[in-house]
């Protein structure tokens, strides 16, 4: 299906809807850096029609590497912008859910979205766990108070974490303006698969 097409175009208005409404549920809290022993980072990337996460747990501040976990799936859905979150959340689901971890970085949009629900709030809302968005841009549309630049990254609420705590925790752990749980797990997604 093409974007103009009026089924996808009704359909993508009932899951917008239904976006907003989900945002009402991402909870803003302070997290503490010393309550943050355990960080785990998801990123999915694409080779033909399969789907490729990695998942990679990581002792804080540090960020040893403790485990690692990779799935291929068929791609389930086209990319859409803004639409994201339909693409990538059943990969990096499948790939988080063995691991323990205190926080998760999520490769793309909190509530730094234009429907105040990207990819980080829904994953972090599945999980029920404090979660951060980090993006290599802001989307257009997004109010600035919901993201901020630390380092080469666009951080946002997630879930269960407010702004500050996601920006000092993100600034603790990068590499090369990165947050370094997401720079290994995104290697590893673009990885041979051995």
């Amino acid at each position: 299906m093409r974007v103009n097409d009026d089924a996808l175009r009704l359909k993508l208005g009932r899951i917008s809807e239904i976006q907003r409404r989900l945002s009402q549920r991402i909870v803003e809290r302070p997290v503490k850096l010393s309550e943050v022993k355990l960080v785990s980072g998801v990123d999915v990337s694409y080779k033909g029609k399969l789907a490729r996460a990695a998942a990679v747990l990581c002792t804080f501040p540090d960020c040893e590497v403790v485990s690692v976990n990779k799935v291929s799936i068929e791609v389930p859905f086209s990319y859409i912008p803004t639409f994201f979150f339909l693409r990538e959340t059943r990969p990096a689901f499948l790939s988080l859910r063995s691991l323990n971890f205190d926080l998760l970085f999520v490769e793309g949009h909190g509530k730094a979205h234009p429907r105040g629900y990207g990819l980080a709030s829904h994953i972090g809302v599945l999980i029920n766990k404090p979660t951060i968005g980090i993006a290599k841009a802001p989307l257009k549309g997004v109010p600035p108070q919901t993201y901020v630049k630390v380092g080469k990254a666009y951080v946002s609420v997630g879930h269960l974490i407010d702004l500050e705590s996601a920006v000092e925790i993100t600034a603790s752990i990068l590499e090369n303006g990165y947050p370094r749980p997401l720079r290994i797990a995104h290697r590893l997604s673009k990885g041979e698969w051995t």
